[in-house]
């Protein structure tokens, strides 16, 4: 492969020649820079260019490696950061405009634990105002569009990570997800995913000057966009790493133990009265014939309260921001997100007072419950969305948009509500009117057993293919940018 081609590699097919020495990190980094210079004009996915201490990065690692000293696993790896979470000397804006300005004086954990493989970071990607909507625009950096097409969203808030990493700009993109900020990107843009545990990654921003509300703490998890499961199986171990910063964080490894037998698998395609699309059926189906062919047992199976549970667990969640956040957002905030915020209030009335303790206390009762369910059924194979994913600014168009955006994911955001691994896997590109479109399934697991979820992805992707392939050539014929 020519040097200006190793943009389009995995990660896993990097590393193996970046980690022998076939490809020099120097290379492999320059390739994807060059990349970026390409196609981010059309994408506006990546908004801060870390070109040039990217390569004096990779360089040195490549001085190193020449040294004798070992590779990271990741080494020689581009990747991009989200705009949300620190890198030093770097504005953690969160897409806010007045939070240019903020500069980290340290690095997040993820972003130390990613460079401590031999990661090297080109860019930090968009998101949302606030990092608080399932697509991305901001006045500070403007939209992100999605590779496949302006006709879709690029999902949020991890929009600018998913267009970028699928573009090609970087293997891996980090990202982040408190009610499907990993998983709504990578269903837009046909990318691979998996939201962690709570307390799988460790988290922490040093620019803080509070601690999150405490939903908030126990709701949102760090993660990657990758195209490919094999590169989750590759990057993961590296970003779990420990970091005394984040108390709550599970020293756990990467791989548990085998099961006993075949894995049973829970299928539904219950969208709890919201249509199912014929496109997303059909994924579904899909995605259940390719875990059966590659030996697990798949049942018609209902877990317990899932629309009850997200529906439960997103309104406790307005309720903290309510109290918690909704004076910056009405400070700092656009009239544009302003008046989100409002209509997500009447979408997802907030507790307050007792009832919102009452029912952050429930969680419990609705963790213990999939529990019980999930030592029969140790994955639950379900739609992400019910429809084909939505149009750019749909969630500007009052109560009926963000009813289609957020209202219908109660498989998004129950999973965090419960602290569940939930991992995202194209298993359709669906032929649409306004054009071609990934349709992504969901995969939930035990608890810590996102291994479970990825290995499942792995069997799906295996018979679906990657679907950057047909992308690129997509964007190739120009109909995407």
């Amino acid at each position: 492969m020519a040097n200006d081609d190793l943009w389009r590699l995995s990660a896993t097919e990097l590393t193996a020649l970046t980690r022998t020495g076939d490809v020099s990190a120097e290379d492999a980094v320059q390739a994807s820079i060059s990349r970026m210079n390409a196609v981010n004009p059309g994408l506006n996915a990546v908004v801060e260019d870390l070109s040039t201490k990217a390569l004096e990065r990779a360089h040195g690692l490549d001085k190193m490696r020449a040294n004798g000293a070992a590779p990271g696993p990741l080494h020689g790896v581009p990747v991009t950061i989200k705009i949300n979470v620190d890198q030093k000397g770097h504005a953690t804006s969160n897409g806010v405009t007045a939070f240019r300005d903020l500069l980290a004086p340290a690095d997040a954990p993820v972003v130390e634990n990613l460079q401590k493989a031999g990661a090297v970071v080109i860019g930090r990607t968009n998101t949302p105002e606030f990092s608080f909507r399932a697509d991305t625009d901001n006045p500070l950096f403007g939209r992100t569009h999605n590779p496949w097409g302006r006709h879709i969203s690029p999902g949020g808030s991890s929009g600018g990570a998913g267009a970028a990493v699928m573009a090609g700009i970087g293997a891996l993109a980090h990202g982040n997800d408190i009610g499907g900020s990993l998983r709504f990107p990578a269903a837009a843009n046909g990318a691979v995913t998996v939201k962690p545990s709570l307390g799988r990654v460790p988290a922490w921003n040093p620019s803080q000057t509070a601690e999150r509300g405490l939903l908030a703490q126990m709701m949102s998890v760090q993660g990657l966009i990758t195209r490919t499961a094999a590169d989750l199986h590759l990057s993961m171990p590296a970003l779990i790493a420990a970091d005394p910063r984040d108390p709550f964080h599970v020293p756990m490894p990467w791989r548990g133990a085998p099961l006993d037998g075949p894995i049973k698998v829970a299928f539904t395609r219950n969208t709890h009265g919201y249509d199912l699309h014929p496109e997303v059926e059909a994924a579904l189906e899909f995605a259940r014939d390719a875990l059966t062919d590659a030996g697990y047992v798949v049942e018609d199976a209902e877990p317990p309260n899932v629309f009850e549970a997200g529906r439960t667990g997103y309104r406790a969640l307005m309720g903290e921001i309510y109290a918690l956040m909704k004076h910056d957002v009405d400070a700092a905030g656009s009239q544009t997100v302003r008046d989100i915020f409002a209509v997500y209030f009447q979408e997802f009335p907030p507790f307050a007072g007792d009832e919102l303790l009452q029912m952050m206390a429930k969680r419990t009762h609705y963790a213990r419950q999939w529990s019980l369910f999930m030592e029969d059924y140790p994955l639950v194979l379900s739609p992400f969305l019910p429809q084909p994913f939505f149009k750019p600014d749909r969630d500007t168009e009052g109560a009926d948009g963000v009813h289609e955006v957020l209202g219908c994911a109660v498989y998004s955001y129950a999973m965090n509500f419960l602290g569940l691994p939930a991992a995202s896997v194209p298993a359709r590109l669906a032929s649409l009117p306004k054009g071609p479109q990934p349709i992504n399934v969901q995969i939930a697991a035990r608890r810590w057993r996102e291994d479970l979820a990825v290995d499942a992805c792995a069997a799906i992707e295996t018979r679906a293919g990657r679907m950057c392939l047909p992308l690129w050539q997509n964007m190739a014929d120009g109909s995407s940018l």
